[in-house]
């Protein structure tokens, strides 16, 4: 039981990643009121699921071997070297976890959208510093698929954009078949936008788990994807009614194209094994959208706000870390 405890800051991040960023599937088409929310929150945790168990390991791969590095190196230790590096591993993959957690699960109460793989690579460094551990190629790596992705989604939502108002502009469709067929293929988005979400995002949950003495990368895709999918379909809806309106207003044909960019976007770092921020894929999408629409358009007092909430997450996380990792490295001499 004391040793499953340790899992608990996984288990939290779990929660607000599921809480959080999975909305981002449907929120865009639960705002725009052509998909209902019990609906949304059943798909999303189905598919986050999928995603998590068929395509997460190459996340996992990159956190917890790239970045944070491997735990222990039991080829060249003894017996008893090995059970205090365990220990220690498992210290710090708990300390990471649950430093991350808070400051995602303060974000999700505030209802704003946050990136919980900044979260996790904030701690991870926070650590990395104190430990003289830190993996800057790996972090380059990462950090730069941070900025590619709200300005991938954006490129992808102006060419989706332009290719099917086209072909709804041929079609033509009558009222009576444009609702079903745009229900529908909202509802196909968001199952592949979730899909896409628990093969990219579930790294940030247990990737730090992974090690000798600890979980395989398929165990711990299997915990995370159980772990977020109980944050969907627990908290979902403040965030998910945020992010489907406080910054562009949309309709159900809108509400698809964005959808569809995120979906792309975070599905692509999923293959390449970088974990990213579906909030960040889908704020850069509904920026493409504005832009398209006009830029008058945005509200740029909310897209200020989840930037500014995108900066600090990581510094805040990082912070929570080393506090944690000092506070539990003191001993008591009497």
């Amino acid at each position: 039981m004391f040793q499953w405890l340790n899992y608990l800051g996984g288990a939290l991040m779990g929660w607000g990643l599921g809480a959080n960023d999975s909305s981002n599937a449907f929120g865009t088409a639960v705002s725009s009121r052509m998909v209902s929310y019990r609906l949304a929150i059943a798909v999303t945790a189905i598919f986050v699921m999928a995603g998590a168990l068929l395509q997460g390991q190459a996340g996992i791969k990159t956190f917890s071997r790239d970045l944070k590095g491997a735990a222990v190196q039991s080829d060249n230790l003894n017996p008893e070297q090995k059970d205090k590096a365990i220990k220690k591993a498992m210290k710090t993959a708990a300390i990471i976890s649950f430093s991350a957690a808070v400051a995602v699960i303060v974000m999700t109460v505030l209802k704003m959208p946050v990136s919980t793989s900044q979260a996790v690579v904030g701690s991870i460094v926070g650590i990395g510093v104190l430990q003289d551990s830190v993996n800057f190629s790996a972090l380059s790596k990462v950090v730069i698929c941070w900025i590619g992705t709200p300005l991938g989604a954006a490129l992808f939502t102006y060419i989706l954009y332009k290719i099917f108002k086209s072909i709804l502009r041929a079609w033509n469709p009558s009222i009576f078949v444009y609702d079903p067929v745009m229900r529908i293929a909202l509802v196909v988005c968001g199952a592949y936008g979730a899909y896409a979400l628990g093969a990219n995002n579930v790294a940030n949950v247990s990737a730090v788990f992974v090690g000798d003495g600890m979980m395989t990368e398929f165990q711990a895709a299997i915990f995370g994807g159980i772990c977020i999918a109980l944050g969907v379909l627990t908290f979902s809806k403040p965030v998910m009614m945020t992010v489907g309106k406080g910054v562009v207003e949309l309709n159900a044909f809108t509400a698809f194209i964005v959808v569809l960019s995120e979906a792309i976007t975070v599905h692509i770092y999923a293959m390449v094994g970088v974990p990213v921020s579906s909030s960040q894929a889908v704020i850069g999408a509904l920026a493409g959208l504005g832009m398209i629409k006009g830029a008058h358009v945005i509200n740029y007092k909310m897209l200020g706000g989840i930037a500014i909430g995108w900066i600090t997450t990581p510094l805040v996380a990082a912070i929570f870390a080393i506090l944690a990792y000092i506070l539990t490295s003191l001993k008591y001499i009497p």
